[in-house]
């Protein structure tokens, strides 16, 4: 089911509409189409180790034992890297929604039924897996299911998780309040510092703080 959306002048301050979150149940499979993209990310940076120097070089000393923790390298590994098996992009990453409908379905094949139904232009999912053409795919509240890739988008969107939320003009609370946001309202996603996001939607654009929002990891920054 979904509301359509609103956007109202309110004390000089545009207002984002109400978009619904939810998606309807349906029966049709040919949604399902052709190609998508997703930017990439760089590979994450190791650390390389640091050695403990040797304190007395005369008179030679006794092999160090192989569980003498003060002998040991210490090195530092970063995370894995999860990269999808198909696209090598990272896995969970974020995508959107490319037109106006997208079938969710229980398995990445056709002939799988259609548990969920995207029905919001730029909505955004969070892709959790790859099969050949298919992505598994789910929204905010964790619906969804394998999608094609035809039917989403590297364009990135979020959608706004609190009511009448100040967007500024600058990424500071003290900053000039330049619209209102309404929970559920989704927004296409500019620039991202440590803890600010940009937004732009309908014409009315500002920052607001990342926990206001859903659809960029917590620790993303965007140029």
């Amino acid at each position: 089911m979904t509301k359509g959306t609103v956007l109202a002048a309110i004390g000089g301050m545009a207002i984002l509409g109400l978009m619904a979150w939810s998606g309807n149940r349906a029966a049709q499979a040919n949604s399902d189409g052709a190609s998508a993209s997703a930017p990439a990310e760089s590979a994450p940076t190791t650390i390389p180790p640091t050695m403990r120097p040797m304190t007395k070089p005369t008179p030679p000393a006794p092999a160090p034992s192989a569980q003498d923790p003060l002998t040991q390298s210490t090195i530092r590994l970063s995370p894995p890297d999860h990269r999808g098996p198909v696209t090598h992009l990272p896995l969970p990453r974020y995508v959107s929604l490319k037109g106006s409908k997208g079938n969710a379905r229980r398995g990445p094949s056709l002939s799988h039924r259609i548990d969920w139904v995207f029905t919001h232009p730029g909505m955004p999912l969070k892709v959790t897996a790859e099969f050949g053409h298919w992505r598994r795919v789910e929204d905010r509240d964790g619906q969804g299911g394998w999608i094609h890739y035809a039917l989403i988008s590297g364009v990135r969107h979020v959608v706004i998780t609190q009511d009448m939320v100040s967007l500024h003009a600058r990424p500071d609370e003290k900053a000039e309040v330049v619209a209102k946001a309404q929970s559920g309202a989704i927004a296409r996603l500019d620039k991202c510092n440590s803890t600010w996001c940009e937004i732009d939607a309908d014409g009315a654009a500002g920052w607001l703080p990342k926990t206001d929002i859903w659809g960029v990891d917590a620790d993303e920054a965007r140029d």
